[in-house]
């Protein structure tokens, strides 16, 4: 009879085909799915250095341009063009070109990740995909070109960091602003290497959007991977597309378990230059910005832009404000545009630039200048992030973005709505 197993036990156990897996053991795994961004042109040299003339399973890899689209540069534009190229000569199915949308936000909407599966990116933020209940993890690009390869790859089994949820939101408090707070208490590096779970009674409760943030996020506290439950909220988003999955026994070793009411969190500011540097929004309130910027595979969804839209809607931003509006994808996009949302703020006098990374990595379309300030709804606050290393970039929710263009200085969005 096996041990009691957590979920990502479970799940690269079955991998593997064994009973079971211990924390730290090291297996070769093969993936359900890989993806790459624009860095596919690194993987695909790596793979070429190799040797390698074949993909392992073209039907496996997604390749999405996200970054720098549409292309920022000559050199950029010359790096797609070579993919796209590789793209077609190897058959890879599943190719998406510029405009499409950020990569994991396309790797949720065509429900290219399945409950329980094992999926590998050449990009941190990876791990998004355990909001959709399978076990992913970000990888460097000579390891995704031995992927490419071979189909395999060596793993370490993960500790998990269990995170129990209860309560409800109050109002004007999000998700972005729960696990900024339990990355301030757990710190950038406190789950280095760990799978953390999200569980409790408010996991039935949160949207798959919700779930997305979570799981994207953990990995600024250092984790290997993140997931939620196998719930109704998945089975009803997947469809047909929903396969049973695994999920922790209550009874499994895990590393720590942390609680948290939902009902005690409140509106909060990742402050430079880190994203654990986390505070009340009391304490930052009234400091004068340059820019917002509302996007990203953290907040870039149809729901964010709707709660930033109605607070904004029928006013203008301030005058001293760039407000940068990034849909998550194309698909979002359009949806908010039927629901209207998109039109209010792009009256309040919002940029609407291509659905994709754009400001959130510096590459272009946003970026800072020596003394700004800027609130974003990305994942990162890093010097430099978001152009010169001389500008600071606070990160929150959509409602404190929205609250803040209209104010020209972080506000608190309860005084919003």
């Amino acid at each position: 009879m096996s041990p009691p197993q957590t979920f990502v036990q479970k799940v690269l156990a079955e991998n593997v085909g064994r009973a079971s897996v211990a924390p730290g053991e090291i297996i070769e795994a093969s993936p359900d799915g890989v993806m790459s961004h624009e860095n596919a042109g690194l993987v695909m040299r790596q793979f070429q250095a190799m040797g390698a003339e074949k993909v392992f399973d073209p039907e496996k890899i997604h390749i999405i341009f996200d970054h720098r689209v549409p292309a920022n540069s000559e050199k950029t534009a010359e790096g797609q063009a070579v993919v796209r190229r590789f793209v077609s000569a190897q058959g890879i199915a599943h190719f998406h070109d510029v405009g499409d949308g950020v990569c994991h936000q396309v790797m949720m909407e065509e429900h290219y990740i399945r409950p329980g599966g094992v999926y590998l990116g050449t990009d941190s933020h990876t791990t998004s995909y355990g909001a959709l209940s399978a076990f992913s993890t970000g990888i460097g690009a000579t390891e995704m070109a031995s992927v490419w390869a071979t189909g395999k790859i060596w793993l370490r089994v993960p500790q998990t960091l269990r995170i129990l949820v209860d309560g409800e939101f109050p109002r004007g408090v999000y998700a972005k602003d729960l696990i900024l707070s339990i990355i301030r208490d757990v710190t950038a590096e406190g789950a280095n290497y760990m799978a953390v779970e999200f569980d409790g009674p408010a996991l039935e409760r949160l949207s798959i959007s919700e779930r997305f943030t979570l799981c994207n996020l953990s990995m600024e506290m250092g984790a290997k991977s993140a997931v939620c439950p196998p719930n109704k909220k998945l089975k009803d988003y997947l469809g047909k597309d929903f396969r049973e999955a695994p999920w922790s026994d209550g009874d499994a070793g895990f590393f720590c378990t942390m609680e948290y009411d939902l009902a005690k969190i409140e509106p909060v500011v990742a402050c430079p230059h880190r994203v654990d540097n986390v505070k009340p929004i009391s304490e930052v309130a009234g400091l004068e910005l340059n820019q917002v910027f509302l996007g990203s595979c953290t907040n870039g969804r149809e729901d964010d832009l709707a709660v930033a839209s109605e607070i904004i809607k029928g006013k203008r931003v301030h005058p001293r404000i760039r407000l940068i509006i990034a849909p998550a994808s194309r698909e979002v996009m359009l949806a908010s545009i039927a629901s209207g949302h998109l039109q209010e703020l792009i009256k309040a006098v919002g940029t609407l630039i291509t659905p994709g990374c754009g400001p959130c990595l510096g590459a272009h379309q946003g970026l800072l200048a020596g003394g700004e300030r800027a609130l974003a709804t990305s994942n990162r606050n890093f010097k430099g992030r978001m152009g010169s290393p001389d500008a600071e970039v606070y990160l929150a929710s959509p409602a404190t973005a929205a609250a803040s263009a209209l104010s020209g200085v972080i506000a608190d969005p309860r005084e919003f709505l």
